[in-house]
């Protein structure tokens, strides 16, 4: 029997089981008992032959208090995640040195067909009850997932009659220049009547401008977009309705935007003297920068349908993500102006429609079996514009997507867990005759076609308790994506091709191998995995002239991860992480890999410490660190001099509501971004446009009411 109040949890099957309160990830007594809604057969953390993290709703509050940079808050709390680039484009940022798959409730945001690397933001983490990562290549939820996914669950109703939320933050740079102040609002009304929950909840933000450590303005990204001097707003609904006690049907509606004021343009800076980019006051030309996004999902869950459990979820998602415009070389057209003056712009259109169907039954052969199976369906439709002349600059491509899969869990002792799965991918991709715009070889018609994919993607892992205290598990697991169909299709100069002979639009498969060890013992708690992640036929971003390019090659990534916890007190708990992550391709393709990766590819070796104290029952603190080591690359003008971070937040609960205080970079350090040293890489222009420096000391005042 299921209570109602569970229900919003429950977008995917394994979400039936979630506790009634948010629980923190650093007491790994609690997260034991914390089922993952991102794997299909409703694994439990601490029991998983994969590392898993999860990031609770207290962590994303602690994060919060600090920073509102989305990037930055999965950096923060995912040792592999690459440094944030603070602005609205991931670009450069992976996880494991590979994609991630991002997901709200189930749905994915990710548009791998054409990349525009703005899936980071989708949702306003006000609206998040939590994080669940899985670490690693993974095809639990189909394309995308070659580094790993990145589910965001949405808050769900608490239990009882009507309750309400509001919130309100502001935040400035150390000297307080108005150019720099930012406001938050949030609010939210949730409650039950009858076999009814409701939870409708609405965001607003603006952000200032960013300031470095030396109080200069932070260089604007004018193309790739920036969330400096920009403004989102996000509105979240949910409705359920509880057949019985075991069935319920929910509604979700999510729909975020954020775009920039336009207000500022970039001052390049200069590589060879270190000066970085900086921002003016000024009128760009164009429109501005935009995410736009709306995912809708209905599922209906069955808990005990003879014996077995059932979900069932149908979803769309429409995105689109507008990019700063300019007179770039690639938008020139002789035919509708002279060389050099044409200005455009463009932005990706994306539409998906899915369906996941997930059936599970436990306790088969005396308890020892439990098999999970489904089938997941998707079709993604995406496109590029040229939005100031009406060009079709990636045509528009058609990905369809079928596949069945089946779980098993074999339970083979008390202390040996056994896991095996298969999925099977259909896939076909469909693309229209089209002709390229007039740069890529003065424009060439390209014979369209309807390529096929068929993958069998397998995984296998052990969990085995070894102690009460210390726990083994291994896994092999394999990934599913594709590589950036539309920068390959857009770029096309050669004549007389077709879509069905392109080796570059075959799918990328990743074999992921990971083995580690598990402590928790007493105040004492600790994770570390080795990982080796290889495909055959990998995606690398590589700059050609300032735009980045799909080199379809070997890649070999390999990496530590470790995180330790050390329960000082009722009080206070000490908390280590570390994280290396290494990577080279095959340049020259004799099977062999001979190059390092980039900082736009893999992130640096990371060190961190935290310190979380509850003085009182009133009075809590955090301090984090972050130190990044410097590393060299075989990329030429490419070296990364490595910086240290440090962050702290303050909480008082006040008679009514609660207080908060946090201070980003607490130590005012002077840095330029890892991805301004480590993959900012093109013609000198370009690279001079993109030498960010990364922000300044910030402070983040909040105060939260729930009546």
């Amino acid at each position: 029997m299921f209570r109602k109040s569970y229900l919003y949890l429950s977008i995917s099957l394994a979400t039936l089981s979630m506790p009634s309160a948010p629980v923190s990830a650093d007491e790994a007594m609690e997260l034991d008992a914390v089922t993952i809604s991102a794997t299909r057969g409703r694994s439990e953390v601490g029991k998983t032959p994969q590392k898993i993290t999860v990031i609770s709703r207290e962590q994303i509050e602690q994060q919060l208090a600090i920073t509102s940079d989305h990037g930055q808050v999965l950096s923060n709390l995912i040792p592999s995640y690459s440094p944030s680039r603070q602005k609205m484009t991931s670009s450069g940022e992976t996880f494991r040195g590979r994609s991630a798959l991002v997901l709200i409730d189930g749905i994915p945001q990710s548009t791998p067909l054409r990349d525009s690397a703005r899936d980071g933001y989708t949702i306003d983490l006000s609206m998040v009850e939590r994080i669940e990562v899985i670490h690693g290549a993974s095809a639990e939820h189909g394309l995308g997932a070659t580094g790993g996914i990145i589910n965001y669950v949405t808050r769900r109703p608490q239990s009882g009659t009507l309750r309400q939320h509001a919130g309100v933050s502001f935040t400035a740079p150390t000297d307080y220049e108005s150019e720099g102040l930012g406001y938050k609002l949030d609010y939210r009304v949730e409650g039950n009547q009858g076999n009814w929950d409701y939870l409708a909840a609405a965001s607003w933000q603006t952000h200032g401008m960013f300031y470095d450590a030396n109080g200069d303005l932070i260089g604007v990204d004018d193309t790739q977009g920036d969330i400096m001097d920009s403004t989102s707003n996000d509105l979240l609904l949910k409705l359920g309705y509880w057949l019985d006690d075991d069935q319920n049907i929910a509604l979700m509606v999510n729909r975020y935007e954020v775009e920039g004021e336009h207000e500022y343009v970039n001052v390049p800076g200069d590589r060879a003297t270190g000066t970085p980019a900086t921002s003016r006051k000024g009128d760009p030309q164009g429109k501005a920068p935009q995410n736009e996004v709306l995912a809708t999902s209905l599922s209906y869950k069955h808990a005990d349908l003879y014996g077995n459990e059932l979900g069932l979820q149908l979803y769309s998602q429409r995105f689109r993500a507008r990019f700063g415009g300019g007179t770039h070389g690639t938008f020139q057209d002789p035919a509708i102006a002279p060389a050099g003056t044409l200005y455009d712009q463009s932005q990706n259109e994306s539409g998906k429609f899915g369906g996941k169907l997930t059936l599970s039954r436990d306790g088969m052969f005396d308890d020892h079996l439990k098999l999970t199976g489904g089938l997941d369906v998707l079709q993604d439709t995406t496109s590029q514009m040229l939005i100031e002349t009406d060009r079709e600059w990636v045509p528009e491509t058609v990905f369809r997507n079928y596949a069945p899969f089946l779980q098993a869990e074999i339970r083979a002792h008390e202390r040996l867990t056994l896991h095996a799965g298969v999925r099977h991918e259909f896939a076909e991709l469909e693309v229209d005759t089209f002709r390229t715009i007039a740069s890529a070889g003065g424009g060439q018609t390209v014979e369209g076609g309807n390529p096929t994919f068929e993958e069998t993607l397998f995984n296998t892992g052990l969990v085995w308790q070894m102690t009460d205290a210390v726990q083994l598990f291994a896994n092999y697991s394999e990934g599913f994506g594709m590589p950036d169909v539309g920068r390959v299709l857009r770029g096309i100069s050669e004549p007389n091709l077709n879509v069905d002979s392109f080796l570059d639009l075959q799918p990328i498969v990743t074999d992921n191998r990971e083995i580690g060890l598990r402590f928790n013992r007493g105040p004492f708690d600790a994770e570390i995995s080795y990982y080796e992640s290889d495909a055959d036929l990998g995606s690398r971003l590589d700059s050609v002239g300032g735009v980045y390019q799909v080199r379809r090659e070997r890649t070999e990534i390999d990496g530590v991860e470790l995180s330790g916890g050390w329960q000082v007190n009722d009080a206070h708990r000490l908390q280590v992480v570390y994280a290396q992550v290494n990577g080279r391709s095959d340049t020259d393709d004799d099977g062999k890999v001979d190059t390092d990766l980039n900082g736009a590819n893999i992130s640096p070796d990371r060190y961190g410490v935290s310190w979380q104290a509850n003085w009182t029952d009133k009075l809590h603190s955090r301090l984090q660190a972050n130190h990044y080591a410097s590393r060299d690359f075989d990329t030429p003008g490419l070296e990364f001099d490595g910086y240290s971070l440090v962050d702290a937040s303050l909480g008082y609960r006040l008679p009514v509501g609660e207080v908060s205080l946090g201070i980003e970079n607490l130590l005012n350090r002077d840095y330029l971004t890892y991805y301004a040293q480590a993959g900012n890489t093109g013609s000198a222009a370009t690279v001079n446009q993109r030498l960010f420096n990364g922000r300044g000391r910030t402070f983040t005042l909040g105060y939260q009411l729930d009546f």
